[in-house]
């Protein structure tokens, strides 16, 4: 399995008018799920008839790739957005999210019920991958400068946070699990605002302090991750903002290579490359052990198809820093991290697609 992609997919406008009555009063949360489980069986089907051999439900059923899933969680409030977050040229229009008490997870998060669902649609051979945004994204959504005078409301610290954070996703990996779960993707946007010429902004601290960041995302990203059970891949998607075909940061991955790609402990990364804004490939020197990577060569942002010959290029260098027989291929992002999507056609997303699978067929048969 060389090709591959990282989870969100545009909504199909069935799904979007669905969304919108549905907020609007006009029809019932059954109604809507109606319709968006239809959207997603069509959507499998056509990942598993493209040749993909893992599968996802493209994230219909969320506004945002992350902040759905931290709403299963007790603790955690959200409201409509009155100024949005900053993208270049564009203000990402997402609902703010925020603590309303202690962190941790009941007995039940309806992504569980989401990975079922998609699970059930697998053919022989294919597999049903879920996609959550990583530990260190949520302390991140609470920690954060603009969010920290309301966090000191509950926490008085951040460790007793990142304690109570680690412990709900241990639970949520052992719910999941027993649900069928054997792939989990880790959405991580940290990395990337670390590595931003801006981040000493961003964090409100120094050069020094971003390195006790990485510490610290290191830390609750492995914490979560601990006692897993053996037979459950986990992989880290690393991003630099997904928004409607804009971005958040720019950086490359040098300054965060040593601990994300030596020490955190996952089997493979999901890494941007699509343009100069992720720098080289150099710092693939640091993977450590026998994970892999998925080279994101192929962007979302822009309806353009790459050149194939350019593509294979591109995987010959970066195995000079890996071996040819760790890497795969994917697109570098997903096409809908929020609902709003992406700036191409449903159309130029699956001519995408096809372009990752003809490129990993030629390249390692």
């Amino acid at each position: 399995m060389r090709a591959d992609f990282v989870g969100s997919f545009l909504r199909p406008e069935a799904v979007k008018k669905a969304r919108l009555k549905f907020a609007a009063g006009e029809i019932t949360r059954a109604q809507l799920k109606a319709v968006e489980d239809e959207a997603i069986r069509d959507l499998v089907k056509k990942q598993m008839d493209l040749g993909f051999k893992v599968i996802t439900d493209g994230e219909f059923r969320r506004q945002a790739w992350h902040l759905d899933f931290m709403w299963g969680f007790n603790g955690i409030g959200h409201a409509p957005t009155k100024t949005g977050l900053p993208f270049h040229g564009e203000q990402a229009m997402i609902d703010d999210t925020f603590l309303t008490g202690k962190v941790s997870l009941g007995d039940h998060h309806p992504f569980v019920d989401h990975f079922r669902f998609v699970a059930s649609l697998a053919r022989e051979g294919v597999e049903a991958k879920l996609t959550i945004p990583a530990p260190a994204q949520f302390l991140a959504q609470m920690v954060m400068p603009f969010a920290l005078e309301n966090t000191r409301k509950y926490y008085a610290d951040n460790e007793e946070i990142i304690q109570d954070i680690a412990a709900a996703y241990r639970k949520f990996i052992q719910l999941v699990y027993e649900a069928g779960c054997r792939r989990l993707q880790f959405d991580d946007c940290t990395w990337g605002m670390l590595v931003d010429p801006a981040a000493i902004h961003m964090w409100g601290t120094d050069e020094e302090g971003l390195k006790k960041v990485q510490e610290m995302n290191l830390r609750i990203n492995n914490m979560a991750i601990e006692g897993k059970p053996a037979d459950m891949f986990i992989n880290t998607h690393v991003c630099r903002g997904n928004y409607h075909s804009t971005y958040a940061n720019s950086g490359a991955y040098d300054k965060v290579a040593e601990v994300l790609f030596e020490k955190e402990n996952v089997n493979a990364y999901f890494l941007e490359f699509d343009d100069s804004r992720s720098g080289g490939f150099e710092p693939l020197a640091h993977v450590s052990g026998n994970k892999m990577v998925v080279l994101g060569l192929v962007t979302t942002k822009s309806p353009k198809l790459e050149f194939k010959s350019l593509i294979k290029e591109r995987i010959m260098k970066a195995a000079e820093y890996i071996p040819l027989d760790r890497l795969c291929l994917s697109p570098q992002c997903g096409f809908a991290s929020c609902e709003i999507g992406n700036k191409l056609t449903e159309e130029e997303q699956w001519a995408k697609l096809r372009l990752v699978q003809e490129v990993a067929k030629e390249v390692w048969g």
